[in-house]
């Protein structure tokens, strides 16, 4: 990172509690070496063993990425960012409306059979990114199933994660994937109102969808993460973490380019 997106990070990163007088021990390394190095991992797509030896030992930094996860961190940070983005778009920092939509991706040697599956429509062997993301295209939600598993299916567990996270989200664009009873189900249990955003019968070949379109270009921002080109994490929550590291990257890297 340059110095002024480490500003643009540093100003987002959870305050540890012993900074705050909470109790805690101290980190034993500099916080913006750990930061760094996990985002040369996403971005560079290297193994967690294969990290160069200007950061610290790997299993340090893997100890770092793994608390972040488990104490909720890795999904504050980047809640941050994201608000700190709509302000500077003029826009309030909760949104109220998003775009759901899957990606399948191919799965390594190493992801156990058990979570992944084969996406007979995009005829992909592997596992599928469920996200929603405002109308900035910024990512809200996430979550990694089995390339098998519909976005129907995966839609109602998605929601709630939205609803539990963004409560002031009422209106959410779609898929046709989403048609049925997920737009009952959405507007009654979490009076969400989930609009399918379908193609014209008479339209051939590529054409840019009203509102989906910011949807698949956030899919476009996280290829450019090779860690995500090919889903290789064992645990599908990993994979979760993953795609947060990388669209908090897109975010402070938009956030430092304003603040020249």
């Amino acid at each position: 990172m340059s110095d002024a997106e480490w500003a643009v990070v540093h100003d987002t990163m959870p305050v540890h509690g012993w900074l705050e007088g909470r109790g805690g021990q101290p980190e034993s390394y500099c916080p913006r070496q750990m930061v760094d190095a996990v985002r040369y991992l996403v971005a560079g797509g290297i193994t967690w063993r294969a990290m160069p030896a200007d950061f610290p030992a790997w299993d340090r930094v893997y100890a770092f990425f793994r608390r972040w996860w488990d104490k909720g961190l890795t999904v504050e940070f980047p809640d941050r960012s994201r608000g700190r983005v709509r302000q500077a778009a003029g826009r309030d920092v909760e949104p109220t409306a998003g775009i759901i939509d899957a990606q399948s991706v191919k799965a390594a040697a190493s992801v156990p059979a058990a979570t992944k599956g084969f996406d007979g429509g995009k005829k992909v062997n592997g596992r599928k990114r469920h996200i929603v993301v405002d109308i900035l295209g910024l990512l809200l939600t996430v979550m990694v199933t089995a390339a098998s598993v519909t976005d129907r299916d995966a839609g109602r567990t998605l929601l709630v994660r939205l609803r539990e996270r963004h409560r002031r989200v009422m209106r959410v664009w779609a898929d046709g994937g989403c048609t049925g009873r997920l737009v009952d189900l959405a507007r009654d249990a979490w009076r969400i109102a989930l609009t399918v955003v379908r193609r014209s019968d008479d339209t051939s070949g590529f054409t840019v969808l009203p509102k989906r379109w910011l949807v698949e270009r956030m899919f476009a921002w996280l290829m450019h993460s090779r860690r995500l080109a090919r889903d290789y994490e064992t645990r599908t929550d990993t994979s979760e973490a993953v795609t947060k590291w990388a669209m908090s990257a897109v975010m402070s890297r938009r956030l430092a380019r304003r603040a020249r």
